[in-house]
């Protein structure tokens, strides 16, 4: 069964034009083309990249952050309850009122206290400002180091200025060992990040970014099969060309320099909407779902490559709406340029509360007991008692 599964998928029809196929990918003449067994190698390069990345974030990420200044706000932890933490665990984070009162009655606390303890209990599970740090640090690094070595292999290859290039004798063409590397170290990459998805700092997009990788995955993957590697090459420096602005605007967000993080937004804002919107759409996509029909018949790899790109295309949408609303927030308020993504500590308001708790608690306190002092009872002795 697994025989004929196999022969299913690998059928030339699904992965190429009528009148072509695998064979015309066979290595002859001192010309190297890509082949679907290359795809292994990323599996190791993904492993390697968790191990450096640890070694990174402690040795060059967490000095980094004590160099600009990330400081740790300090978060109360939430007394031992038993009865709270299982529903916490078990249930839900943000218990109803109803659910409060319930609580109340089988815990003998006070609301005020049932909500305090969820509300600390929720931040103790929020990712510290160090752990946001060096993440974002490492994918800066990645993406600058990606953006740089993807535009040196693509610098002088005649279809990074002329998109129809990426067709020219298509499916034979000749595999670089730029394109080759290049092709290897961001599925590698991206494989990594799928494989740490449980322990990064998990923000509001979560689907979306689950989404985004699975889709970048395959899109790789695929293009690597089909030999659509010219139109890979290329789809990979538009992404890559903005993410380490986003990235670096978060580090210095961390750090509390706003300034920086505010003007390193709008950049990354310009870029993104320039790459994404403009030229990701009009030119690559364009390039991949209207000028391949005039070469060749439609077949199921092509609706397959170019529908992979539309879910990108919809998740770049999807961001821009984010971005935009923080970049026009930014421009007419002089607002800080905050994450909408990322959940934020619950401090203020339980820190009121306390406060309005410990005066209320102290005011109980001099009513049943009368005024103190260092402990003590204060007697009046300004008054004589009438008899």
């Amino acid at each position: 069964m697994l025989s004929e599964l196999s022969d299913w998928f690998w059928q030339e029809r699904l992965w190429f034009p009528e009148g072509l196929g695998w064979a015309d990918l066979e290595d002859r003449d001192g010309r190297v083309y890509a082949k679907a067994r290359d795809l292994w190698v990323a599996l190791p390069i993904a492993l390697i990249f968790l191990v450096v990345r640890q070694v990174f974030e402690r040795t060059v990420a967490t000095p980094l952050a004590s160099l600009l200044g990330v400081k740790e706000t300090m978060r109360l932890k939430a007394p031992h309850n038993p009865t709270l933490e299982s529903y916490y665990c078990h249930i839900t984070k943000n218990p109803t009122q109803s659910s409060v009162s319930s609580l109340c009655k089988q815990t003998g606390c006070s609301e005020r206290q049932v909500q305090r303890w969820f509300r600390r209990r929720r931040n103790q599970d929020r990712p510290s400002l160090l752990k946001k740090f060096r993440e974002a640090s490492w994918r800066f690094t990645f993406y600058l180091l990606a953006f740089i070595a993807g535009l040196a292999a693509l610098i002088d290859k005649p279809w990074l200025y002329e998109l129809k290039e990426m067709w020219q004798g298509f499916p034979v063409l000749t595999l670089l060992p730029s394109q080759y590397w290049y092709y290897m170290i961001e599925l590698g990459f991206y494989g990594s990040l799928l494989f740490s998805v449980a322990s990064d700092v998990k923000r509001k997009d979560f689907k979306e970014q689950i989404v985004h990788h699975v889709a970048t995955i395959l899109l790789i993957s695929f293009s690597w099969c089909v030999n659509y590697i010219r139109a890979g090459t290329l789809i990979m420096l538009v992404h890559d060309s903005s993410d380490y602005f986003l990235e670096s605007a978060k580090m210095f967000n961390y750090a509390g320099w706003r300034n920086a993080c505010n003007y390193i937004f709008i950049v990354f804002a310009a870029v993104f909407i320039v790459t994404r919107l403009v030229i990701f759409p009009f030119w690559i996509i364009y390039c991949t779902w209207v000028y391949p029909v005039t070469i060749y018949e439609p077949f199921f790899g092509y609706y397959f490559f170019n529908g992979l790109l539309m879910t990108l295309q919809c998740l770049h949408v999807f961001w821009a709406v984010l971005i935009i609303r923080i970049a026009v927030r930014f421009l007419t308020n002089n607002e800080k340029v905050d994450d909408e993504r990322s959940d934020k500590d619950e401090t203020d308001e339980s820190e009121e509360e306390e406060e309005e708790d410990d005066v209320a608690e102290a005011k109980n306190h001099v009513k049943k007991n009368g005024p103190v002092q260092n402990g003590h009872a204060v007697h009046n002795n300004n008054h004589s008692k009438t008899e």
